[in-house]
């Protein structure tokens, strides 16, 4: 690992055993790319790489007529000065002018990696594991100064990217597009995966290839949204899951977000990532800074897994905090769709009882337990215990949950209101809406004003209230509405433009004092589902509720999308009834707890109204899960065979001894008179020979070469008469 700057060339490379990242200063400054991907000799220079000649139409550059913006690859590009290509940024300067001409100054190289105040950022967790180039541009005519920050770290294929943009002169200037990376590439010879959805169906990935024009996903929701995730996958064509060059793009951000592809009609591909320059206008004074998000950039040549893995163990060591990072995540039974809002402390305890019976360590209350919450209509940002539930409160019921051997965690949903609410009938300032214009609803509620320091601080101190009086492990945070009529009451026009951004930044903000002040609970985000599901929120929470949709068939596949971008570690997958509340579908327990047990693993459901049988078979899953759990949250993940192509999905997760290893494989639907078929596994050592649940030894080269055959043996569970029906394989080497 390391970074050398080639003085003479005023060339950088970044690089570690993996990849390698070059850049330089272009002739008329800017600073260029020149390379990235699988790593290259760091003594060469790579001059060539830069596209240099008149072009008709092309404006070039009145010292240098060879050389013109368009056709050249650039880190942090703006619009109006020869480049006719979408920029990173835009600044209006006080004469109205957005023209602006950033080059290189100075740079910095250290060892280690700094924070970004306020958001959050992949970290080090020591200074030899990464090094950080800063790079310094000036625009000395609108006196602006841009810093682009570099960080490659030693043991991943991982770049990460943010720029900071300071007003150095003595007039304000407003940033009108402040986006976090440019990366332009020589060509566009490229396919593009995004991964979309709404509610119930979470990241099912969608992949086209990139023809000359703009590809472009976004979120103007005031959230990362369940339609489209803010990561993306640019790989070559013939990229697979095994093979092939491949760059994957995370942004560590949970509100709004544009993902842009632009390829251009010369050949070449600029992808861009960043907040979304819709409704975004941001002063700067003198002396001001703004801090770009961050973006996780990955690239592998060796195919889809590989890219996957390489992002799972990176978020795991340096990008999640907790006092459970890297540890297993306790088993849990939740109330919600056992009783929804209408419970008793006996009803739950009664709950919890049966739950630990079955092996539960932690017990959820959800939703319900606080002000006069009896529905959707009322009680949400009134913070205190509602007594005719919990006549002792959530001291005494977390007291006794405790006593039951049991840990107690608590749903809330701290950025909503109510109408029908002490705090909306306090404070009606503190909600977003537009000034005499009908607010709409999601929910039945209103969205409070975060972007206001006053707001955050009340819901801080009714918080903390709560669980500071009580023994609560785990909050699970949930977020049940998108932003609409963003405006900030009682604030003037010039500071709109900064709400949904500083919406965000009050989200995060409360995180980061909840769990500075309770460092020890687990913390679940929660946003109907998996609308929050991004690489900023897992800063803070270090699991995510996956989706409200938990039908163990739909699961595969919402469960297969989330894999390309984050680990099984953060994924909140739960058992629940059948049949299913979203769908109406039926599947035996065991093929619930099947695809449940690649993420978190909990129970949602009333374990007292199952059949004996069932409940013995959940005694069963929960031993099994505690003597696998860490293999299923933190082994390497290999995608097998994709539900969203062929009837038959599989996948397995591999130890990192590679002597053990489990494979799940989830059958659609029943044909009649089904052949036997072969899923090839990956990941094990050529040389081990492996049980399969016990029997079978077999040498890791012929499973991954050969197959694993289905039905195996006399195993004839394939051959069954229902669809969607799932089997695990264990598989042992001594």
């Amino acid at each position: 690992m390391g970074i050398k700057f080639h003085e003479k060339e005023k060339q950088f490379h970044l690089y570690n055993s993996k990849i390698s990242y070059c850049i330089g200063v272009c002739p008329d400054g800017e600073v260029g790319q020149l390379y990235f991907g699988k790593r290259i000799n760091e003594n060469q220079t790579v001059t060539y790489r830069q596209t240099r000649g008149i072009r008709p139409v092309c404006c070039n550059r009145q010292e240098d007529e060879n050389y013109t913006k368009e056709l050249s690859l650039l880190e942090y590009p703006a619009f109006g000065n020869g480049d006719f290509r979408n920029p990173a940024y835009e600044i209006r300067q006080k004469n109205g002018s957005r023209v602006t001409n950033l080059v290189y100054r100075s740079h910095e190289i250290y060892s280690g990696k700094k924070p970004i105040p306020g958001l959050p950022a992949a970290y080090t967790n020591s200074d030899d594991e990464a090094m950080t180039l800063e790079i310094e541009c000036f625009d000395e005519i609108a006196d602006i100064e841009v810093t682009l920050f570099y960080t490659i770290f030693e043991n991943y294929p991982i770049l990460c990217r943010h720029a900071r943009i300071k007003n150095a002169g003595s007039e304000e200037i407003t940033l009108t597009r402040a986006l976090s990376c440019c990366i332009d590439l020589p060509d566009n010879e490229y396919n593009w995966i995004q991964f979309e959805g709404a509610w119930g169906r979470e990241r099912y990935p969608a992949e086209r290839s990139l023809s000359n024009g703009i590809t472009s996903i976004e979120s103007m929701r005031g959230h990362s949204s369940a339609n489209y995730n803010p990561f993306v996958v640019i790989k070559r064509p013939n990229t697979d899951e095994n093979a092939g060059d491949a760059f994957g793009l995370n942004f560590v951000y949970s509100g709004n977000f544009i993902t842009q592809a632009d390829a251009d009609t010369y050949g070449k591909l600029r992808i861009l990532m960043g907040i979304n320059p819709r409704w975004f206008e941001w002063g700067l004074k003198s002396g001001e800074v703004f801090d770009t998000p961050e973006v996780i950039i990955s690239y592998t040549s060796d195919g889809l897994n590989s890219l996957s893995q390489g992002i799972h163990h990176f978020m795991n060591n340096n990008l999640i905090r907790s006092a459970y990072k890297n540890k297993p995540r306790p088993i849990l039974l939740n109330n919600w769709e056992a009783t929804e809002m209408d419970f008793t402390e006996e009803k739950i305890l009664k709950i919890a009882k049966k739950g630990k019976e079955a092996g539960v360590e932690l017990f959820v209350l959800d939703d319900g337990w606080f002000g006069k919450r009896n529905d959707d209509y009322a009680g949400l940002g009134d913070w205190f215990v509602n007594t005719e539930k919990l006549p002792q409160g959530v001291k005494g019921l977390s007291e006794k949950i405790n006593d039951l051997g049991l840990k107690f965690g608590i749903w809330i949903e701290p950025e909503m209101v109510n109408e029908d609410s002490d705090l909306f009938r306090a404070h009606p300032e503190w909600v977003l809406g537009a000034p005499d214009r009908p607010r709409t609803l999601g929910r039945h509620q209103m969205v409070l004003d975060f972007s206001k320091k006053e707001v955050v601080d009340n819901i801080y101190s009714q918080l903390y209230e709560v669980f500071s009086n009580a023994s609560i492990s785990y909050v699970k945070w949930d977020m049940n509405r998108s932003i609409t009529e963003c405006y900030s009451q009682g604030e003037n026009a010039s500071v709109q433009g900064t709400i949904y951004h500083k919406y965000i930044l009050g989200v995060y903000d409360l995180y980061e004092r909840l769990k500075k002040a309770f460092p020890d609970i687990l913390f679940e985000s929660c946003a109907s589902g998996g609308s929050r599901f991004d690489a900023g929120i897992m800063y803070y929470a270090p699991q995510a509720w996956c989706s409200d949709d938990t039908d163990g068939h739909e699961r595969v596949k919402i469960q297969y999308g989330t894999s390309y971008g984050y680990p099984v570690s953060t994924v909140g997958a739960h058992v629940s009834a059948s049949p299913n509340l979203q769908t109406g579908r039926s599947m035996s327990i065991t093929d619930r707890a099947n695809i449940a047990c690649f993420g978190t693993f909990g129970y949602e459901l009333d374990l007292n109204e199952i059949s004996d049988e069932e409940f013995e078979t959940v005694k069963e899953q929960i031993v099994f899960m505690k003597e696998y759990r860490s293999l299923f949250q933190y082994g390497d993940l290999y995608r097998l065979s994709s539900p969203f192509e062929k009837n038959l999905a599989a996948w397995m997760v591999v130890s990192e001894d590679k002597k053990t290893a489990i494979a799940a494989v989830y059958k659609n639907l029943k044909s009649p008179n089904e052949g036997q078929q072969r899923i090839r596994l990956k990941g094990l050592k050529d040389d081990l020979v492996y049980s399969i649940n016990g029997k079978e030894n077999v040498y890791g080269d012929l499973l991954m070469n050969g197959g694993l055959s289905i039905p195996s043996g006399d195993d004839l569970w394939y051959m069954g008469d229902t669809d969607f029906t799932s089997r695990l394989y264990v598989l042992k080497a001594e």
